[in-house]
Parts: structure tokens; C-alpha cells; sequence
């Protein structure tokens, strides 16, 4: 059974998801990895979702405000041997949710085209895609995606 925990970017397990996030990122970005790297700290993020199959941290996801009425879902990541039970979708929804009790209206999210699952989650979970924002203007491995909360 999959457990969801909300929590912050203290949390140790979340912690180590990401130490394993970044490395499956380094392989897939390549050379771009430096640049994806500098906007994915996770200092001080108060809106952090991590899901627990058996009491083992599988996979975690968070939200950062991007703007009034709009947060960044940044951070989403399972395991290997976790994935395909739709925990990721799990981890996405309630970051919505929490992203609206916030009182935001939608959320945003950049993810890259070497990362074929996530933007197959994103399309399942009704994001579509939208103009590359932000830091993400004019970057043509990543593609940004908006959904209405």
C-alpha cells in the first residue's frame, strides 16, 4: 500500500530521492545537466510530497510558488523498481491538491524531452504543453506544461 506524507525539504528521505533524482538526471541531460542543476535546489522548499510503499520512501514530488496563483511542480521522482504502479500520478495529485488548498489556480512544470515517462505522466494527468517560461525561454531540450487546478 502506497502512503503519502506532505513535509519539506528537511525530510532525509527526500533527501536521498533526490541524490537519486540527480543521478538518473546527469546521465539523461548529458552536457546539459549544469545548466537544468542550477534551478533544482532544494533548500527551502515548505510543499514537499513523498510516497512510502511498506514504509520505504519510493518516490517524492514538490511545489514552489512560481507566481501569484501559479506553482512550479519541480522535483518528481520514483524509483526504478517502484514505477509502473502509479505512484508518480499519486505524488502529482496531491501536490495539486495541496498547490489549491494554497489557493493557487494552476501549476506549471518543465521537464525534458530525454525524459519520455514523465512527459507521458504529465499528458495522462491533463497538463498541456505551453510556451517555455522563465529560466526555460528559448531551451529546446525542455518543454514546459501548464494545468488548471
Amino acid at each position: 500500500m502506497v502512503d503519502l506524507l506532505r513535509t519539506n525539504s528537511d525530510n532525509p528521505d527526500f533527501k536521498k530521492l533526490v541524490l537519486l533524482l540527480d543521478q538518473d538526471l546527469r546521465i539523461r541531460d548529458g552536457d546539459d545537466h549544469a545548466f537544468y542543476a542550477q534551478f533544482n535546489k532544494i533548500d527551502k522548499i515548505n510543499h514537499v510530497v513523498i510516497a512510502f510503499n511498506d514504509d520505504i520512501a519510493v518516490g517524492c514530488g514538490a511545489i514552489k510558488q512560481y507566481a501569484d496563483g501559479v506553482m512550479e511542480v519541480k522535483r518528481m521522482f520514483v524509483k526504478p523498481e517502484a514505477r509502473g504502479k502509479g505512484i508518480a500520478s499519486k505524488i502529482l495529485f496531491e501536490l495539486e491538491i495541496w498547490a489549491k488548498e494554497l489557493g493557487n489556480l494552476s501549476c506549471i512544470l518543465e521537464t525534458g524531452f530525454q525524459q519520455p515517462e514523465a512527459i507521458a505522466l504529465y499528458h495522462k494527468s491533463g497538463y498541456i504543453r505551453t510556451e517555455n517560461y522563465g529560466q526555460y525561454a528559448g531551451i529546446e531540450n525542455s518543454a514546459c506544461f501548464i494545468k488548471s487546478i
